[in-house]
């Protein structure tokens, strides 16, 4: 039996209508790619554009490997720091090892959990390194150990929506990245909050942070200034321990000169200059997806290449992915060693990478 449609079923008509057609769009949207650069669903002319950015101009390319690679002997890693001496500590699985720059296993700290990231107190009374504290950010807190394992101090978790993701110690500042809650929290070393860094606020010309995925880096610089990697929108950005924010650079693009992908650049390290006003520092940015090690200097103008995907991954390899769900791995992180190598955390078969400078920028 069929009845005539009344005013009021017309009108629910309508809406599904309109309802479908805005869902139809958005899908579109998400899959739409007209720059060939970025988006959801890519097709097949982005993917062969992405293998030609793989393919890295050999006169931007300053460094080399030049060790053999070390094998921290994890099933995960998450991070590495070096320390003035030379050491590199590497954080995966429910340990830190400490390696000496050739390669050897010094020290193992175990831990109750995994750890996400972790820092050096570099300046201690007896300015040695067997007496300096190693910070390890825990997925929702962070945990304070000496060399010998013995864990100093554990501060007050941050609840279930943290993951931290990055730490740095400056003196008595310890600041740490929160990917979960999109935030900064500046401590003091007894683990007390000073104060929160990158909330959103249009009176200090502040936007938050946006993170898709996992991937949220901070270190403190010879300058006296923070810089936090805003992954969402490709930039880092330089603010004053007290949360103002002084400047930023970065750009999307799959050019060699930007970041492209969802959330880049997802790690960094500062390359120290000639002296010691910060200046003349360089920033050593990681790539995921279309896996590269570049340098900046310290404007954020590009300087040239460390290593890209043909010498980071197997067979050139490049993806980029389609959502966070697929983001969440692949990161690799990277140190500086006080000669100047870089080091390249692959996280991907858990080895530690060393490269060291061929000539200067072209």
């Amino acid at each position: 039996m069929y009845r005539r449609l009344g005013a009021a079923d017309i009108k629910v008509f309508i809406g599904i209508l309109i309802g479908l057609v805005v869902v139809i769009a958005v899908v579109a949207m998400l899959r739409l790619d007209t720059t060939g650069e970025k988006g959801g669903g890519l097709g097949t002319d982005f993917e062969y554009n992405l293998e030609q950015f793989a393919k890295i101009d050999p006169n931007l390319v300053l460094y080399e490997e030049s060790a053999p690679p070390i094998k921290t002997g994890f099933e995960t890693t998450h991070a590495i720091f070096v320390d003035p001496d030379g050491a590199i500590y590497v954080a995966g699985d429910n340990a830190v090892r400490v390696f000496s720059d050739g390669g050897k296993l010094l020290d193992e700290i175990r831990l109750p959990e995994t750890p996400m990231s972790l820092a050096v107190d570099t300046v201690d009374e007896a300015n040695t390194p067997e007496s300096r504290k190693i910070y390890v950010a825990m997925k929702d807190h962070v945990e304070i150990y000496n060399h010998q394992g013995k864990m100093l101090a554990g501060w007050q978790g941050l609840g279930d929506n943290a993951v931290l993701t990055s730490i740095a110690v400056s003196k008595d500042n310890v600041f740490v990245a929160d990917a979960g809650n999109r935030i900064v929290l500046r401590y003091d070393t007894t683990g007390k909050i000073i104060n929160r860094i990158g909330e959103k606020n249009k009176d200090r010309n502040i936007s938050g942070f946006v993170i898709p995925s996992p991937y949220f880096d901070l270190a403190v610089g010879r300058d006296g200034l923070l810089r936090v990697v805003n992954p969402g929108v490709h930039r880092i950005e330089a603010y004053t321990f007290e949360g103002d924010l002084e400047f930023s650079w970065g750009k999307f693009s799959s050019g060699v000169d930007g970041f492209c992908g969802c959330c880049n650049p997802v790690n960094f390290a500062i390359l120290p200059g000639p002296d010691f006003s910060g200046a003349g520092d360089c920033f050593v940015t990681c790539e995921k997806g279309l896996t590269r090690v570049k340098i900046y200097d310290a404007a954020g103008s590009f300087v040239g290449v460390v290593a890209g995907p043909e010498q980071l991954m197997e067979g050139g390899k490049a993806e980029i992915c389609d959502t966070p769900a697929e983001c969440q791995f692949g990161g690799f992180d990277v140190a500086v060693d006080a000669n100047g190598r870089v080091l390249v955390l692959d996280t991907i078969k858990n080895i530690v990478r060393i490269f060291s400078g061929i000539k200067g920028p072209s």
